[in-house]
C-alpha cells in the first residue's frame, strides 16, 4: 500500500512559522512530483506548492509565494513545507499529495493529478 504520513500541524500566531512534514512509503517515492494542498471549511481543496520529482522545480500559489518553502529529502522520503509569516487565512487542513511517475507536468499540481493523499494535518493561525 502507499501511504503518506503529515505531521507538523498545529497552532501559531500571525507572523510565526510552522513547518509540515510528509513521509511517504510503499511506491517509488523519488519518481514523481510531491504536492501540499490546504482546505479551509466550506471552501475548495487549493493546491499551495508543488515540486518536481527530484526536487529541480518548485511552483507555488500566489497566496503562499514568497513565505512558504517547499522541499524533499528523497533519502527519507519526507517532504517538508515550512511556513514563515503565517497570516489567519492560512488556517486550514494542509494534505500531502503525490502523482506517479511521468511526463513532468511542469505547473502546480491539480487534486485530480493526484493519485496518493494523506490524512492531513491542521493548521490554525490566530
Amino acid at each position: 500500500d502507499v501511504q503518506l504520513v503529515e505531521s507538523g500541524g498545529g497552532s501559531a500566531q500571525t507572523g510565526g512559522s510552522l513547518t509540515l512534514s510528509c513521509v511517504a512509503s510503499g511506491y517509488t517515492y523519488s519518481a514523481g512530483p510531491m504536492a501540499w494542498f490546504r482546505q479551509a471549511p466550506q471552501k475548495e481543496r487549493e493546491a499551495v506548492a508543488t515540486i518536481s520529482g527530484g526536487g529541480a522545480r518548485t511552483y507555488y500559489s500566489d497566496s503562499v509565494k514568497g513565505r512558504f518553502t517547499i522541499s524533499r529529502d528523497d533519502a527519507k522520503k519526507a517532504t517538508y513545507f515550512q511556513m514563515n509569516n503565517l497570516k489567519p487565512e492560512d488556517s486550514a487542513m494542509y494534505y500531502c499529495a503525490s502523482r506517479k511517475g511521468g511526463n513532468p507536468l511542469f505547473r502546480l499540481l491539480t487534486p485530480d493529478d493526484c493519485d496518493w493523499w494523506g490524512q492531513g494535518t491542521q493548521v490554525t493561525v490566530s
